[in-house]
């Protein structure tokens, strides 16, 4: 019997599999490769490993053996139910302490009954969000580790060395938290992505249809916004996307259908928000708008029928550029602020301990939403590590301050002009209903009581005391139950 001398197994050899393991092996760690279609195993050995130390396995049995103790066992599988076929095949060749560990875009519900499953057995399970596609699975990627504390310090040192650097070395990765936490902070890391990508593209949208710029016009535009609070690698492809021209020199860009797809993770946030009652309406609005993009027949049609504005901004392009600008980077603060009420509303329902200065960091290298930005956010909770809401924070207030007269005026130029900008306009106005004292919800409430009896609060009396009116004088004065959305 061979010693076993292989610091991790990897299943599933799809691109983000073989670079996350030729990642490792130029990190100095072996690494088992295995795949369901065990051809695959030897045909990656022969091509992308040859000249490696990575050893193929073709079975469980074979790749846990070669496994030293505590044996690690990660795997970028599909979501889903093929996790959980491999966790029942690896688990009987375990021993108590090894780590099963799901790099995958689990669903945290998943992961945190998975989590329990596997630690009734004597393991301790892992599910980690990875983020930054293809190449930063090669070169680095940002990772979100989170389920059984005690397998941190034996996959510590592995996910550091791989993860992206920032500041001078600093890993874009650690602990996140118990059970479901890690998955968690990449759908909500996926769930901004989905927002900010939104918000490029209705600053795109602005500056052509409505100020008649060309590709190469707005090329250049992205790319000196890149050199500045902007700084972003969504704004950097942005440039490059742009610029790009097809074979007979047009941009590539007007050439492709606008029509969105999405893969749920976007909706998966959305859907949590609302378990958990926080407003990620800029998310909601950037999956509501794939939605709507995807109804492009419909949108043909009915362009022929429904009128509206011409599109046409007239006036100082430079300046209302500028405006654009503004109001992207005044929205983005807005989304940020969703997402991290978001997951602090999870980590109080499911009894987390997340860092959120730490989580910030996670995201400023490697993954897809990385940027200059995330630097502020850290700076804002290592500051005040009990921060309620990063509109609070003196960096992020005075920047909303320095931007809200051309947000304001960006959203109403649209709205006149006939241009969809649903998530510059939904942060606006998530913006003034979170400063507003007093919202309409009170009549809403009374709307609830006379139709349902389902009972207000007075502003008179103690907060907690429900009270029932008899609106018409001939309904009676039993109330229904109070509840909370």
């Amino acid at each position: 019997m061979t010693e076993p001398k292989a610091d991790i197994a990897l299943i599933g050899l799809a691109v983000m599999g073989q670079n996350l393991i030729l990642n490792m092996n130029d990190h100095g760690f072996v690494v088992v490769a295995y795949n369901r279609t065990v051809a695959k195993v030897d045909e990656f050995l022969a091509k992308e490993a040859k000249g490696t130390n990575v050893i193929g396995a073709h079975s469980i049995e074979e790749m846990v053996g070669l496994l030293k103790r505590p044996r690690r066992v990660m795997m970028l599988v599909k979501a889903g139910s093929a996790v959980d076929d491999f966790i029942e095949q690896v688990i009987p060749y375990l021993e108590p302490g090894d780590i099963i560990i799901d790099g995958g875009n689990s669903l945290f519900e998943d992961t945190i009954r998975r989590t329990k499953y596997v630690e009734s057995k004597g393991f301790l399970y892992v599910g980690s969000g990875v983020s930054g596609g293809e190449e930063g699975a090669r070169n680095g990627p940002s990772l979100m580790p989170g389920g059984s504390p005690a397998a941190w310090p034996h996959i510590k040192d592995i996910f550091q060395k791989i993860s992206a650097k920032v500041d001078g070395g600093a890993p874009c990765c650690d602990w996140v938290g118990e059970n479901g936490s890690g998955h968690f902070v990449k759908m909500v890391h996926n769930g901004i992505e989905y927002g900010d990508m939104q918000l490029i593209g209705e600053a795109y949208q602005l500056m052509k249809e409505g100020l008649g710029m060309t590709a190469d016009e707005m090329s250049a535009v992205f790319k000196e916004w890149n050199q500045g609070d902007l700084d972003s690698y969504l704004i950097e492809i942005t440039t490059g996307i742009l610029a790009f021209k097809d074979t007979d020199g047009q941009p590539l860009v007007d050439k492709i259908l606008d029509k969105a797809g999405q893969k749920g993770t976007g909706k998966w946030t959305v859907m949590s928000s609302m378990e958990l009652a926080i407003p990620v309406t800029l998310i909601a609005e950037a999956v509501y708008s794939r939605c709507v993009s995807a109804l492009k027949d419909e949108r043909v049609a009915a362009a022929k029928k429904l009128k509206g504005p011409r599109p046409k901004i007239s006036g100082d392009r430079a300046k209302f550029v500028e405006d654009i600008r503004r109001a992207l980077y005044a929205s983005k603060i807005v989304s940020y602020t969703q997402g991290y009420m978001l997951m602090r509303a999870a980590a109080e329902q499911y009894q987390w301990h997340l860092n959120y200065g730490g989580i910030a960091l996670m995201w400023r290298g490697g993954c897809i939403i990385r940027s200059r930005f995330l630097g502020k956010i850290k700076e804002a909770f290592d500051n005040h590590p009990k921060l309620n809401n990063l509109l609070l924070d003196n960096f992020f207030r005075a920047a909303i301050k320095d931007s809200q007269r051309s947000w304001r005026n960006v959203v109403a130029v649209a709205a006149k002009k006939g241009i969809p900008t649903p998530a510059f306009g939904t942060a606006l106005n998530f913006y003034d209903a979170y400063r507003c004292p007093r919202l309409p919800a009170n009549l809403l409430q009374a709307q609830r009581d006379y139709f349902g009896a389902h009972t207000y609060e007075r502003v008179d009396q103690p907060r907690g005391q429900f009270f029932h009116t008899n609106w018409t004088g001939h309904g009676g004065d039993v109330s229904s139950s109070t509840y909370n959305a």
